[in-house]
């Protein structure tokens, strides 16, 4: 067994990795260009505006993006390279997740203040149920039946019990909400609490607050991605360009990385442990992930307002929409560069 001060040494060590790997890309060294290769502008329906988060149905090879500016939910088969459906009606759409397991996705419509509920196959509207203000991001914990909304202006995340598409709680969070994601290790979700540099911790077996993390270096944390088997979350700041690292054991901030401005999605590939965070300013931040060690692979421009992204683990291609190239929306499809 060890003593006090051997676990706090061995815990200081370990927490070292990572903030030695961090400081080497955190001090505004040149970083190198993104290994990624566009391998497709497929055309997407619609206007030249906005689009907002994306979600990968790997089981159907469908991607479900939500069209913000034109209030669709746009369905891009992955396989076929097209767009199949748009499914309209989603009142100025924001958050989109697809749950394979259930058939089904929900869509967070911040015109209406309502999460949509669509069958996966038929593509039709099922339900619709009242959240807080600004409905944003969507975490599904799947022990508890549970769907978590974040209420980006209403400070709080909606609770819908999807077995029956009825919304059974609102949990106050005290400050604007960004990205809220579900930690299957502790079976809990997170939300960033953007206007308190704060993560919150929820029991969804008492939908309670169970804890709240001080983020140091945080200045507006919207954008999250849990790693759950390395106990890592990773952390996007639009507001000061950063992607934070925090240590879900220690409950600490163990490193710090430039990203591009505005960073907002955040999407990950578990084969080569890549993770992506695409930015409001159309630069794209690759980092490899290796256990709990982390390091910057690049940087650079993806394209315009490339402030989204989705990755699909089979192919490691990855799908960026963009609202205007060349006067029309167009999905930008990228796979890793192969050396030469």
């Amino acid at each position: 067994m060890l003593t006090g001060t051997l676990r706090r040494r061995h815990a200081v060590a370990g927490l070292a990795l990572i903030l030695l790997t961090a400081a080497s890309t955190a001090c505004g060294q040149a970083q190198p260009p993104l290994p990624l290769t566009t391998v497709a502008d497929a055309p997407l329906a619609g206007r030249a505006t906005r689009w907002d988060y994306a979600s990968l149905d790997p089981t159907r090879h469908r991607l479900f993006l939500a069209h913000l500016g034109d209030s669709v939910v746009t369905v891009f088969d992955t396989h076929r390279q097209r767009v199949v459906a748009d499914i309209p009606g989603i009142s100025s759409v924001h958050g989109v997740l697809a749950i394979p397991d259930l058939d089904r996705v929900f869509a967070s419509a911040t015109g209406r203040d309502e999460v949509v509920a669509i069958d996966a196959r038929s593509l039709k509207v099922l339900a619709r149920m009242p959240t807080g203000d600004y409905p944003d991001g969507m975490a599904y914990a799947p022990e508890a039946h549970k769907l978590y909304v974040s209420n980006e202006h209403g400070g709080s995340d909606t609770v819908i019990d999807v077995r029956n598409n009825r919304r059974v709680g609102t949990i106050a969070l005290g400050g604007e909400v960004g990205n809220t994601q579900y930690d299957p290790v502790s079976g809990h979700v997170f939300a960033n609490v953007q206007t308190r540099a704060e993560l919150a911790e929820i029991d969804p077996a008492t939908d309670q607050v169970v804890a709240r993390i001080r983020l140091a270096g945080a200045r507006g944390n919207h954008g999250l991605y849990i790693d759950a088997p390395a106990r890592l979350a990773f952390i996007a700041c639009e507001d000061n360009a950063t992607l934070l690292v925090l240590d879900l054991r220690s409950r600490r901030v163990v490193g710090s990385f430039e990203t591009g401005d505005g960073p907002d999605v955040l999407a990950f590939d578990p084969g080569p442990g890549w993770l992506y965070v695409a930015s409001e300013s159309g630069e794209v931040a690759l980092f490899e992930v290796k256990g709990r060690r982390v390091r910057a692979l690049g940087r650079g421009t993806l394209g315009p307002n490339a402030h989204v992204v989705a990755v699909d683990p089979a192919t490691h291609r990855a799908y960026f929409p963009l609202k205007d190239w060349n006067g029309k929306p167009v999905l930008r499809i990228t796979a890793p560069t192969v050396p030469k």
